[in-house]
């Protein structure tokens, strides 16, 4: 069996102009990583250690289920982390954590007490971890956490609102065979952690209002509003409306302090409207993933209420709304090569990828990804626990920066600076790949 030092640095030197900080990020989101109790925070009460823990902001993450986590599950691992420097001579690399007891990177504390990133039992990079932010250890005056209604990732730079924690495409015939939103919600419960479902507009302007009072240094840029897809009303409100609320307040209340963004799914166009007119700035209605047949055998509920090629009708429209730049859906990348239907080499998956993006980028619109981790409760996870192949990935990173290029894009707004060492964004690495901006 080849070791996966080997694989990784054979990538490395076959892809030289791919960052090595990617290729390493790539690996540790596809794959997760495990983590020593050294590194684990032992602290019952989750705002008063040192380390920011990881907050469940809207997937698990992890490739593993709570009850099969061990001490993970009891001892809360970081949000994310950041590597630098080993044998490699990482540049800072922030990466979000994925859980996988089985990987083979570990993150562990040494002879010198430093924590450290070990592949196949040598250290590749020392390990930071981020540290615990003031707003944390403040309550609303109910008592619930600003972790769980305000949640901040990607260092500090975006807080992450999911306002309502369940989908209402539910079951075998309408969840994304790849999203475990719905069963998140329900380990979270089963565990007695508090997981509010649907979270009230004033509890959110009031953990806003900590987190405004306590960053004083600016670092939380901006927030994302997001949750399960509305088919039919929450509370009497449809898609729009509903998410669009929380944007009315936000924006009434903090005018101008972050920029707003908005993950929902593709609307048409008098719905866009509306979330511009609540304020919202960026609007994600993500497309999952490009192939037709894939498309439909994996979102079978946007398929089934909305269609493929209708999603990508008001992809295009809601562009009028907001501009091309300011319309960033995003794609799951590595479902592309999921068994039993997807594409079986390499070759053939980043081919189709590649025909999405150039569809949208040629357009305007700027697509992201986020770097598929198999969840082992959703269909494609069970079938697939060692995801996408690594070269995959990395040879996505290639195909996005030269299709970026060839029609004269840069990074999208609303995610901090791009470059390798300079990126916050931590569930893949496409901003670590593109050009440094000033």
């Amino acid at each position: 069996m080849i070791r996966r030092t080997d694989e990784v640095e054979d990538l490395m030197q076959r892809f030289p102009h791919v960052p090595r900080e990617a290729v390493i990020k790539e690996d540790l989101l596809r794959g997760g990583i495990a983590f020593d109790e050294s590194a684990l925070t032992d602290s019952a009460n989750e705002a008063s250690g040192e380390v920011k823990p990881k907050s469940y902001f809207i997937f698990s993450f992890d490739h593993r289920t709570l009850p099969e986590l061990g001490e993970a599950a009891l001892r809360r691992p970081p949000e994310e982390i950041v590597l630098t420097g080993g044998p490699y001579e990482l540049r800072r690399t922030v990466v979000s954590v994925r859980v996988n007891p089985s990987s083979p990177y570990r993150v562990a504390a040494g002879e010198d007490g430093m924590l450290g990133l070990y592949l196949d039992g040598r250290r590749i990079a020392d390990v930071g971890l981020p540290p615990m932010p003031e707003y944390y250890r403040h309550t609303l005056s109910n008592g619930k956490s600003v972790m769980e209604v305000a949640p901040t990732i990607q260092w500090g730079y975006l807080i992450y609102l999911t306002v309502f924690r369940v989908c209402q495409y539910f079951g075998a015939k309408e969840e994304c065979q790849y999203c475990d939103i719905n069963h998140n919600w329900r380990q979270h419960k089963a565990a007695g952690r508090p997981y509010t479902g649907v979270k009230d507009v004033e509890e959110v302007l009031e953990a806003l209002a900590i987190i405004d009072k306590y960053d004083t240094t600016g670092a939380s840029t901006a927030y994302t509003l997001t949750g399960g897809a509305v088919t039919s009303h929450i509370g009497g409100k449809d898609e729009a409306d509903f998410y669009g609320q929380y944007a009315q307040a936000i924006e009434e209340r903090f005018p101008g302090r972050w920029i707003g963004k908005v993950v929902a799914q593709a609307l048409p166009k008098a719905d866009v409207q509306r979330f511009k007119d609540y304020g919202i700035q960026i609007y994600h209605p993500n497309y999952e993933v490009w192939d037709k047949r894939l498309f439909e055998l994996y979102c079978p509920g946007k398929e089934r209420y909305v269609g493929r090629d209708e999603w990508h009708r008001r992809i295009l429209d809601s562009a009028e709304v907001f501009g091309p730049r300011n319309v960033i859906p995003n794609f799951v990348a590595g479902v592309e090569m999921a068994e039993p239907f997807g594409f079986t080499t390499v070759d053939e998956a980043i081919a189709s990828t590649t025909e999405g993006l150039e569809y949208f980028m040629s357009r305007g619109i700027t697509p992201r990804f986020t770097t598929w981790c198999p969840e082992p409760t959703t269909p494609l996870g069970k079938a697939n626990p060692a995801g996408a192949p690594l070269e995959y990935h990395i040879r996505l990173l290639e195909a996005y920066r030269a299709t970026m290029e060839a029609n004269g894009l840069s990074s999208p707004p609303g995610y901090g600076q791009a470059g390798p060492g300079r990126a916050v964004f931590s569930v893949s690495s496409f901003m670590d790949s593109l050009p440094a901006e000033d």
